[in-house]
């Protein structure tokens, strides 16, 4: 704190750059080769455009192949290096070094993130050059594309999802003769990837740019089989175009190639709804419209965001904004909802002495008591299994009426060995797990009704499926698989395919690890679009609640209630965590608030799907 000098007047409205920035050094003459390495591993997390300093780092030759776009490595840490002079090449004008360190992920050319535990180890060369100032150190042989540890990767990478349409058969699914309502067909999957903050090195486009340029390119290969780009194969930017600015209406124009330039104005709709609901997710402040542009500079067409929303990935879920549960008595009921407004009031148990609703139907006061329930996100329809895990049932909650007989019956010798808590899909279709140790299978119900069918699983390896949580969408689907003592969370694609009149097949495939950074996961829900919320426990941890993406990246942790074995979470974010706590029973995480119990008593705290 000055305490002497000039008074001098300060402008308010210039603030300081809150982000922090990185600046690389340049080799310094006669480095040895400890400082090269070290230098250059410093450079790859600068903010160097191009990275041009890194560069000063290699020879020549290695400068011109050395492609930091090839693959991103993640890190715990940033690498270790030690000398390994038993692999040198080059006698004295050879030194090499042995990078180390833990693997955590691998973000690769698509942008996509993938988790890769294990060691890292690679070698990177050195040898003696000739330079103007005398022989220098260089790396002729540096690692495959960049070297990041887990915090320079937070510092200079964001996720974002872009967004595709679910592809889906024409026939297989809806109701129990296997037809798809074909206008529910439209709606839009969000597909993860990661792109550079700021400006991004190599193509010199800032975050806006660089996340449409993705979505341009396509989805990224896991989730390509069930989904679709509206955009013709091909379609991109302008030539030219490193930025993309909104105007002070928040809207965007897009310049497009000529690859794009003949489509119609229902395609192009679909188009711009897929860069809208992108750039949403990428953007604090609401987009109003998006305006393509054909390669003349020409309109193509404007969508505007209201204009968008018959596209919404919400649209599978429905407009439902209770949640329920099982209570004492075995019988399901309602926790009335409301969506929280901007100033964060959203319990709507507050000021109410009504916490809870009675659930018309069969299932609200019938003759059987439930062990765990679903309801369709329609809101029409719910289906729970029996206290003893055998029976599933299905039924309306608007009405009173017969149970019926159960859709399916687990011949499992225990509770734990029988049916797990059902899911519904945004298709209307139901699915539950038989965990019959001597049959276990996953089972799919077309509209809710019918015979079953079973749906193959691959990947499983003699693990047993013990949860299930569809996504809206229907194309993919999160299960809790134990094998051993070890329960761990996978996330599936789901596949259709059509067979005209014989329906549609459907399977599962390529199984990929949610989070991987947890040794134990005991519940799970989705939290929206490509977002988890998961109760778990780190390897020597505590439990904990945490939100993950479906590529196995953490988002954030939630405030833990204690003992939490059970969680369900809304696709509209707006609307609180409900939860299942030992000792203080069904509780609610309000907007802003802490959590608090709504319900002493009770079990399969749910919301819609």
């Amino acid at each position: 704190m000055p305490t002497s000098g000039d008074i001098k007047s300060v402008d308010p409205s210039q603030r300081a750059d809150s982000e922090v920035k990185v600046y690389a050094v340049s080799p310094q003459d006669g480095a040895q080769p400890v400082d090269i390495v070290d230098g250059f591993l410093e450079a790859m997390t600068s903010d160097d455009l191009q990275f041009a300093t890194a560069r000063k780092y290699l020879t020549s030759q290695a400068a011109k192949t050395w492609d930091p776009a090839a693959e991103t490595t993640v890190l715990t840490d940033g690498p270790s290096r030690e000398p390994d002079r038993q692999l040198d090449r080059g006698g004295l004008d050879g030194f090499t070094y042995k990078l180390r360190g833990t693997q955590v992920a691998v973000v690769d050319q698509q942008h996509a993130y993938r988790p890769e535990a294990g060691a890292y180890e690679e070698t990177i060369h050195l040898v003696r050059r000739n330079t103007p100032d005398g022989k220098e150190w260089r790396i002729d042989s540096p690692p495959k594309g960049l070297l990041l540890g887990q915090s320079d990767f937070v510092r200079n990478y964001q996720s974002v999802n872009k967004y595709y349409f679910a592809s889906l058969p024409a026939s297989g699914s809806g109701n129990s003769t296997g037809s798809t309502d074909s206008s529910r067909q439209d709606w839009l999957v969000a597909d993860p990837v990661y792109v550079r903050k700021r400006i991004d090195p190599e193509s010199r486009m800032d975050s806006v740019t660089q996340t449409v340029a993705t979505l341009l390119s396509g989805p990224t290969n896991w989730l390509k089989p069930v989904v679709d780009s509206r955009f013709p194969t091909g379609t991109a930017l302008k030539d030219g175009i490193k930025s993309l600015t909104f105007d002070d209406r928040n809207a965007l124009k897009v310049p497009l190639n000529a690859k794009a330039s003949q489509v119609g104005q229902g395609q192009c709709r679909k188009m711009a709804a897929q860069l809208l609901f992108t750039l949403r997710d990428l953007t604090a402040s609401k987009v109003t419209q998006v305006e393509l542009e054909r390669s003349d500079g020409s309109q193509l067409c404007v969508l505007s965001s209201d204009q968008a929303e018959e596209f919404s990935p919400d649209r599978a879920s429905g407009t439902a904004t209770s949640a329920y549960f099982i209570n004492a008595k075995g019988h399901l009921e309602r926790l009335p909802g409301s969506v929280a407004s901007s100033t964060g009031a959203g319990d709507s148990t507050a000021g109410s002495s009504k916490t809870t609703e009675e659930v018309p139907g069969p299932l609200g006061a019938g003759p059987k008591t439930l062990d765990s329930v679903a309801v369709s996100r329609d809101d029409r329809r719910a289906a729970a299994v029996t206290v003893s895990g055998q029976q599933l049932y299905a039924a309306s909650i608007l009405s009173d009426g017969e149970l019926g007989d159960p859709l399916v019956t687990s011949q499992g010798k225990r509770p734990e060995d029988r049916l797990s808590a059902p899911s519904w899909d945004g298709l209307g279709d139901l699915w539950v797990a038989d965990r019959d140790r001597a049959h276990a299978r996953l089972l799919r119900f077309a509209g809710g009704t019918g015979a079953p069918q079973t749906v193959n699983v691959a990947g499983l390896d003699g693990a047993r499926i013990e949860s299930i949580r569809m996504s809206a969408d229907g194309v993919r689907i999160a299960l809790l698989v134990s094998e051993g003592k070890k329960t761990t969370l996978k996330v599936g694609r789901v596949e259709r395919q059509s067979h005209g009149e014989d329906g549609v097949t459907v399977s599962v495939s390529e199984l990929r690890d949610a989070a991987p950074q947890m040794a134990e996961v005991t519940a799970m829900s989705w939290a929206g679009h490509s977002r988890l919320v998961v109760v778990g426990k780190e390897f020597g941890g505590v439990q904990e609640v945490r939100y993950m993406q479906t590529d196995g990246s953490s988002a954030a942790t939630i405030p833990g209630a204690n003992r939490v074995t059970a969680v369900a979470a809304a696709d509209d974010s707006r609307l609180p965590l409900v939860a299942l706590s030992q000792g203080d029973g069904i509780v609610r995480l309000p907007f802003g608030a802490n959590w608090k119990t709504v319900v002493e008593k009770g079990a399969s705290p749910v919301y819609p799907g």
